[in-house]
């Protein structure tokens, strides 16, 4: 069962807005609480996409794999700000590209809240998995498997 959350924190060493730690079917995305939004959220984007380029999540969009080697379209996750967004996050996803709008009036710490609720659902979708240490874990408890 796959599980990401986001927590905004005020303890992150040597001054970093964001850390990512990786495990068996998780992810623990830990935001800067006492940091700048938009800074955060831009090294936010440069760390998904350096998890991304290594190669252990994948996207399955209608019978095929997307990972970060597809030539045309590689994985791709963005947060953006967008005015339309009010109070949360939403989530578009299509093929090879996962784009989180974001209200740009949040915070760090409702935006952990707002963005950890909205990925859980969609996780439910059933089109993420993970592959660790040799094992593909999606999102049901059931899909685990040996590769």
């Amino acid at each position: 069962m796959l599980d990401v959350t986001y927590k905004a924190v005020d303890d992150l060493p040597g001054g970093k807005l964001v850390d990512i730690h990786e495990d068996r079917g998780r992810l623990r995305i830990r935001l800067a609480a006492d940091q700048p939004f938009a800074a955060v959220i831009r090294e936010l984007n440069i760390q998904v996409e350096r998890l991304l380029d290594s190669g252990t999540w994948y996207q399955w969009w209608n019978g095929e794999i997307i990972s970060c080697a597809t030539p045309d379209r590689p994985l791709r996750i963005r947060y953006v700000f967008r005015d339309w967004v009010t109070d949360a996050v939403v989530i578009g996803e299509d093929r090879g590209l996962v784009t989180i709008y974001i209200d740009p009036s949040l915070d760090v710490d409702r935006f952990a809240a707002a963005v950890t609720e909205a990925i859980r659902g969609a996780l439910d979708g059933g089109q993420w998995f993970q592959l660790y240490a040799g094992e593909i874990i999606g999102h049901s408890p059931d899909s685990m498997s040996q590769v």
